[in-house]
């Protein structure tokens, strides 16, 4: 992947933990890189406070591999 307005490449993102998508993740990851890849310009993920939502879409970062931004606010 190359940085258009400077041409350097940049990194892979890879999440560095030590645990993997359980429960409802794995589902919630699929649904949502689904979505990027059709098109859709939003989507939603909810859950409850400690649910794993930042972690979720970490792991939907690492497997589409495009630039992001989290808003993730307490």
């Amino acid at each position: 992947m190359a940085n258009t307005a400077t041409g350097e490449k940049q990194g892979v993102f890879r999440v560095d933990s030590p645990y993997q998508p359980a429960g409802d993740q794995p589902t919630a990851i699929a649904g949502l890189v689904d979505g990027i890849h059709s098109g859709l310009a939003h989507q939603t993920l909810l859950g409850v406070t400690g649910s794993g939502k930042t972690f979720t879409v970490a792991n939907v970062i690492q497997e589409v591999q495009r630039p992001s931004i989290i808003m993730a606010h307490n």
